[in-house]
C-alpha cells in the first residue's frame, strides 16, 4: 500500500473541543501520527452530548484515528516528558487562551529553542495578538460578533445562529491548511514557523463580500439571506444565479411570458411571488426534476435522516462505520479531501491513555519499571 501524504509527520496535539482537535482530525486522515494528550482519566469532551451506548458522538467525530496520551502537563516530570516529544516532533496543535502556552513554559520561542524545526499552530477565539485576544470564546460568538448571525436565513429579520458550528470547523481547516503551508516553508529552509488562526478572523471569511462591499459604499448589501422555497411536501433551495439561467426559469414557472432577473435581488419581489406559487403546488421531486430538465441549480433541503439515507455521501464513502471500544461501533463522517495517489484513512477512536506506554516506550525509550514508577506518581495514565 502507497504511503499516505502525511506519513512521517508527527503531531503533538493539545486541543479540546472542535476547532483544534478537528485540525488534528484532518491532519490524521491525511497519514499524520497525532498524539493526543490528554489530562489524567482523559480530555472532558469525552462525556459531551450526545451519548450513544456510553460514547460521545462529539469526541468520537473530532478524534478518531489519534493516538491517546494520558499526561499531567502540571508536573515538573510531565513537561519534561512533554519538552522530549517536542524533540521528535514535527507539529504541536494548541487551543488554550492565548498566553496559557507561555505560561506552561512552551511559548513557541521555548519550544523553537528545543526544536527549531517545530510548528507550533495555536487556535483561539480572537488570535494571539489584538484588543480581544483575552476573552474566551466559543463558535456562537464569533458568528455573533462576524455579523454571519445577522445575515443567516432570511434577508431581514431576527439574528440567527447555525444549529451546527461551523466557524469552529472553519477554523479548523484555517489551521490546517496553515499548517501544511508551514511544513511546505520548513521543507524548503528547515525552519518551522508559529501558525495563528481563530475563529472571529474565521467568521470574517463568511461574510467577506458584505464586509467588502459596505467599505466600499457606507451600505449594506452585497450578500443576503437565502430563504428556501416552500413545496407541497418540503423546501427546495433554487440557484439561478446569472441572467440566462434565471430567464430559464421564469420562462418555465411563467408558462413563457416572464422576463429572467436575479431572484433574489431587491427588484425581484414579484419574481419571488411567482416562484413561491409555483412551487407550492408542486412536490420537491417534481420541482427537482423539472428544474434540472432545463439546467437550473436546485436541490432539497433535506433532513438528517434523508442525508444518511442518501446514496451518494455513501458513494463516496463520506457515512463510514468503525469500530469502538465503548460503544462496539460508531459512525463517522469520511475523508472529505480525496487524494489519488495518497487516500486517508478513518481509524478508531482512542481510549483514555490507550498508547501512554507504546508511545513513551517506542519514542523515548522508556522502560517498564519507569512507566511504572511515572504511573505510580500520577504523571501518566
Amino acid at each position: 500500500m502507497s504511503k499516505l501524504a502525511l506519513d512521517g509527520v508527527r503531531v503533538l496535539e493539545l486541543a479540546r473541543y472542535q476547532a483544534g482537535p478537528r485540525g488534528g482530525m484532518i491532519m490524521s486522515d491525511l497519514g499524520a501520527e497525532v498524539i493526543k494528550i490528554e489530562r489524567l482519566g482523559g480530555e472532558e469532551t469525552r462525556g459531551n452530548p450526545p451519548i450513544v451506548r456510553g460514547q460521545s458522538v462529539y469526541f468520537t467525530v473530532y478524534n478518531r484515528g489519534k493516538k491517546s496520551l494520558c499526561l499531567d502537563m502540571r508536573s515538573e516530570e510531565g513537561k519534561a516528558i512533554f519538552t522530549d516529544l517536542v524533540k521528535t516532533a514535527d507539529i504541536v496543535l494548541e487551543n488554550f487562551r492565548p498566553g496559557t502556552m507561555a505560561a506552561m513554559g512552551f511559548a513557541y520561542e521555548q519550544l523553537k529553542a528545543i526544536n527549531p524545526r517545530i510548528i507550533l499552530v495555536s487556535v483561539s477565539g480572537f488570535g494571539q495578538y489584538g484588543p480581544y485576544k483575552d476573552r474566551p470564546a466559543f463558535d456562537p460568538l464569533g458568528q455573533a460578533m462576524s455579523g454571519l448571525m445577522s445575515l443567516t436565513g432570511q434577508p431581514v429579520g431576527t439574528p440567527l445562529g447555525t444549529a451546527s458550528s461551523i466557524i469552529d470547523r472553519t477554523t479548523a481547516l484555517h489551521a490546517t491548511i496553515g499548517c501544511l503551508a508551514a511544513l511546505r516553508h520548513r521543507d524548503r529552509t528547515g525552519e518551522g514557523q508559529m501558525v495563528d488562526v481563530c475563529l472571529l478572523d474565521s467568521a470574517l471569511t463568511l461574510v467577506e463580500i458584505p464586509t467588502s462591499y459596505y467599505l466600499a459604499t457606507g451600505e449594506e448589501g452585497g450578500e443576503s439571506g437565502r430563504p428556501p422555497y416552500k413545496a407541497a411536501d418540503g423546501h427546495v433551495v433554487i440557484s439561478a444565479t446569472g441572467r440566462e439561467m434565471a430567464t430559464r426559469l421564469f420562462k418555465l414557472v411563467s408558462g413563457g411570458t416572464a422576463e429572467g432577473g436575479p431572484v433574489n435581488s431587491s427588484a425581484g419581489g414579484d419574481r419571488r411571488k411567482m416562484l413561491d406559487d409555483w412551487c407550492a403546488t408542486r412536490t420537491k421531486a417534481e420541482i427537482c426534476d423539472a428544474l434540472m430538465e432545463i439546467g437550473v441549480p436546485v436541490a432539497p433541503v433535506q433532513t438528517i435522516p434523508q442525508v444518511a439515507a442518501d446514496p451518494h455521501l455513501w458513494a463516496r464513502e463520506m457515512l463510514v462505520k468503525v469500530d469502538d471500544a465503548v460503544a462496539g461501533e460508531m459512525y463517522v463522517p469520511g475523508v472529505a479531501m480525496k487524494l489519488s495517489a495518497t487516500p486517508g484513512r478513518v481509524n478508531h477512536v482512542p481510549t483514555p491513555g490507550e498508547h501512554t506506554d507504546a508511545l513513551l516506550g517506542d519514542i523515548l525509550g522508556y522502560d517498564a519499571a519507569k512507566l511504572a514508577a511515572l504511573r505510580a506518581a500520577k504523571v501518566i495514565g
